[in-house]
């Protein structure tokens, strides 16, 4: 089942690259009091993720916050390396990297995809959402092959 409008996040783990290297992150605990714009993207480094979702947050992180927004995150099924330097090579100091490295965040949201006809397996889904004290707020899942909704124009306009 896809999560929704008003659900509360799975727990699930996720891991933050740090200065002592990968630091496990409760989701529970990462996204309770506060609200979050959250994007997601089938992979690090891949094309329209380089392109145009990571740099579109990073080019409205002051207005997201102006409008309410706390922290934002990147995730993709990549591990903390692959994230981390992902932000240091196209992203900002503005940007928390969390990896989902196993795929347990988008499957316990019923938001994954099969990209083996990529070579890269199971991976998340291109979306984006606003959580709020652990709530999803706001949710935005591409169609295939689409970036639209997911973006953070299109999160402006929500807020």
């Amino acid at each position: 089942m896809t999560i929704s409008v008003g659900d509360k996040l799975p727990d699930v783990t996720l891991v933050k690259a740090g200065p002592e290297g990968p630091q496990q992150v409760s989701a529970a605990e990462f996204f309770a009091g506060k609200r979050v714009a959250l994007f997601s993207v089938p992979g690090a480094f891949t094309p329209t993720c380089s392109a145009k979702h990571l740099p579109g947050f990073v080019e409205k992180a002051a207005e997201l916050k102006a409008k309410g927004v706390d922290e934002i995150v990147g995730t993709a099924v990549n591990d903390a390396f692959v994230m981390s330097a992902w932000n240091k090579a196209a992203g900002s100091d503005a940007i928390t990297m969390l990896a989902d490295g196993n795929g347990d965040f988008v499957e316990a949201l019923g938001l994954t995809m099969d990209a083996s006809g990529f070579g890269m397996g199971k991976r998340g889904q291109r979306f984006s959402m606003v959580i709020n004290d652990g709530v999803v707020e706001q949710l935005n899942v591409e169609a295939p092959g689409d970036f639209k909704v997911s973006s953070a124009e299109h999160m402006l306009g929500q807020l």
